[in-house]
């Protein structure tokens, strides 16, 4: 194999495990949210699935997309509910 077969390989490859994972900085950024937050998650047991590699921390693509989909709610109004007109500020 030559030099740059090996390296592209190698950039194949790395390619690859980033479609599969992502590290805690990149979910942040795909949620908005802070690097901080996910640890905090993680040490609550909260949050989507992840794996510990050595002593990094990284998400499978498939459990966050699982974990997007239970966070998946309906508007009450999508569910048929009618919110009561608050009577606020009228007197009687």
């Amino acid at each position: 194999m030559s030099a740059r077969s090996t390296l592209d390989y190698a950039e194949g490859d790395r390619r690859l495990r980033r479609l599969r994972h992502l590290h805690q900085l990149e979910l942040a950024l795909r949620w908005n949210v802070s690097p901080r937050t996910l640890e905090r998650w993680r040490w609550l047991g909260q949050g989507p699935r992840f794996l510990k590699l050595g002593g990094r921390v990284v998400y499978r693509v498939e459990d966050v997309e699982a974990f997007e989909a239970q966070q998946l709610r309906a508007s009450r109004a999508a569910l048929g509910y009618a919110e009561p007109k608050s009577n606020r500020g009228v007197t009687a």
